[in-house]
């Protein structure tokens, strides 16, 4: 049986996995709200940064594939509901160019709600009704998610000890991939690389948005991940110390350099961070760099597969949230909110905080955020749009569409943590932010040089000057939200639940203060359900 290789080409066109957000209590808000929505990214077209960088990925595995003689397709379902069938109809239909049906069909694995639609919901049920055993491979992870934890986890405190049990069993180096090369026959048709493709349809066929351009810093592929990687183990890029003093600098923006930044590679398979913490681990110095990459890669970025996997149906809305912060935010929805931005004042970075300017800068033209400012950055979306429905909406949206690993469980938690609570605790209530942790300008301060940041922005300050006396002088004919909003709610039968008060109350007494399928016999793999 010869090994074959496809990929699939979401439609631009169709919206599978479409989950409307939860809307505060009141219809007539609902409707409000609509209108300050923006799209989320099932309803967006893919943007030449993402697709540019998708193909040129695609790309590399075609040479990679074709040097082991292993045929590569490219599918273009007519649409998302059809991804399944698309699959399907290639392995079993008489019509491919394999000499024979498939024994069995192996797929990665991506938490996010359209690709689980598209193994689990589509393609399982008809190769179970023919018979062809369908595998699922966690790749995207180095302990899979459903061995991993059979829950939703509260934190990282508790994924931790589960990870790093199971670590010694899975962590283990890859074997070599052998593919066709070792077998006497050849394919059908030669395996030569770009020839094998029509990359113009692929980019036809997406449709891409010209509107957000490539990232000239980021080259696709494994050889270019593996190279930014081996700089970073070295001393890090611009002159940056790189793992030597990750632990250390890695929260500084100003540091940016002192980061792998590979994420946009593990997001798109590009690069397996297997290999990477194997890599560094075997590197035997910088213990502290190296264990705190380790946590970021494994613990963290595994926590947030984890908030996914088992929140199918509501990580990107407030139904996501733990009761307490989703009624605590409802509760002060209504809060009178001293400045409200439009969606083009944030896309245009025309705010009056020149740290928010800077950042949304970084966002927009380089392609990514430094992590610790998207903490800052979402909370202020919180504090300065009309509602937290449409606070998580922009923060999404804005991530997807500008962020070269948006679009990934990483960002879905890393939005949810800092306007919903994800993985976190309540904390001291606080008008518009509830129970939820707040951030702000002067606490940055305390942590790096905001100024040297906001320099490397032109226009950041500039706009920020602009926008604080436009909305100045906008204050007293802009229509407020009465603060007593949210009390009338609650005194109209619409309070926080008694377990969710109970629970925040607990916490609020006891802390003041911060803190930072079924499995094969292999473990990783599975067949799906």
């Amino acid at each position: 049986m010869r090994s074959r290789a496809s990929s699939l080409l979401p439609s631009p066109e169709d919206d599978v996995g479409r989950v409307d957000m939860q809307s505060p209590p009141g219809e007539e808000e609902e409707e409000e709200e609509e209108d300050l929505l923006p799209p989320k990214v099932s309803e967006m077209r893919m943007t030449e940064r993402h697709g540019k960088f998708l193909l040129g990925g695609l790309r590399c595995v075609l040479s990679e594939l074709a040097a082991k003689d292993v045929p590569f397709d490219v599918l273009y379902p007519l649409s998302r509901s059809e991804v399944g069938r698309a699959v399907f109809d290639l392995a079993t239909s008489s019509k491919s160019s394999s000499k024979s049906r498939a024994l069995a069909v192996v797929t990665d694995f991506g938490p996010l709600r359209h690709f689980r639609e598209w193994t689990e919901d589509q393609a399982a049920p008809l190769f179970e009704e023919e018979h062809v055993p369908l595998y699922q491979v966690d790749a995207h992870n180095v302990v899979p998610a459903w061995t991993a934890s059979p829950k939703r986890e509260v934190g990282a405190r508790t994924l931790r000890p589960r990870i790093n049990r199971l670590l010694p069993d899975f962590m283990t180096h890859f074997p070599e991939f052998e593919g066709n090369a070792h077998l006497s026959e050849r394919s059908e048709r030669e395996c030569d690389g770009d020839s094998s493709v029509d990359w113009d349809r692929c980019e036809g066929y997406l449709k891409l948005d010209p509107s957000v351009p490539e990232c000239d810093w980021a080259e696709a592929g494994a050889e270019a991940a593996l190279s930014r990687f081996r700089t970073f183990c070295k001393g890090g890029t611009l002159g940056a110390p790189g793992l030597k003093k990750f632990a250390e600098l890695r929260n500084d923006p100003n540091y940016d350099g002192v980061c792998s930044n590979l994420s946009p590679w593990i997001n798109h398979g590009q690069i397996s961070f297997q290999r990477l913490a194997l890599d560094v681990r075997s590197l035997s110095k910088y213990s502290e760099g190296t264990a705190s990459y380790i946590e970021e890669g494994i613990v963290r970025r595994e926590l947030s597969d984890n908030y996914v996997y088992y929140t199918r149906d509501g990580y990107d809305t407030l139904d996501g949230a733990a009761v307490w912060a989703r009624d605590s935010l409802i509760l002060h929805g209504d809060d009178e909110r001293e400045y409200v931005y439009t969606l083009e004042e944030f896309d245009g970075a025309r705010t009056h905080d020149d740290l928010w300017n800077a950042a949304q800068m970084q966002l927009t033209t380089e392609g990514g955020m430094h992590g610790f400012l998207r903490m800052y950055w979402a909370k202020k979306i919180l504090e300065w749009t009309p509602s937290p429905r449409v606070a998580l909406r922009t923060a999404q949206y804005f991530n997807d569409r500008y962020a070269l690993d948006g679009n990934d469980p990483n960002g879905f938690v890393g939005v949810g943590w800092s306007i919903m609570g994800v993985h976190d605790m309540g904390w001291k209530e606080r008008e518009v932010f509830g129970k939820i942790r707040f951030m702000n300008y002067a606490g940055c301060k305390r942590k790096f040089k905001v100024a040297n940041f906001v320099a490397k922005y032109p226009g950041a300050e500039a706009n920020a000057l602009m926008a604080a006396k436009k909305h100045g002088s906008e204050k007293g004919k802009r229509p407020k939200k009465a603060k007593a909003n949210a009390k009338a709610k609650a005194k109209a039968g619409r309070p926080a639940t008694a377990s969710a008060s109970a629970s925040a109350s607990a916490l609020s007494s006891t802390r003041k203060k911060a803190v930072g399928p079924k499995k094969s016999a292999g473990g990783k793999k599975r067949k799906t359900p």
